[in-house]
């Protein structure tokens, strides 16, 4: 049997982002994703209460995550100006709100 650890509870998914942002010391526009990414589903695995509902909205946030991830994985897209859009622009805006 493992060594139980407790984990803080969070309001939601991007209050555990932010949580993770600040305890890394990250700039919240130049977001590590596959440092976060990594450290969030660490956490969802680790949640003691496993409660679909919360659980869902966690695990839509991570899913997002891998789709800014794979985005930066890609070709960068360019808006009608030609410059390049940054696939964490809108994540970033939400945490910022």
């Amino acid at each position: 049997m493992g060594i139980p650890v407790k984990l803080p509870a969070f309001e939601g998914p991007l209050d555990l982002l932010l949580h993770l942002i600040e305890s890394n010391k990250i700039d919240i526009y130049d977001i590590p994703i596959v440092t976060i990414t990594d450290q969030y589903m660490e956490y969802i695995r680790a949640m003691e209460k496993k409660d679909l509902n919360i659980m869902s909205e966690f695990l839509v946030m991570a899913a997002t995550l891998l789709e800014i991830k794979a985005k930066l994985l890609l070709p960068p897209e360019v808006d009608e100006e030609g410059q390049e859009i940054d696939p964490r622009a809108d994540l970033v805006e939400r945490l910022l709100e």
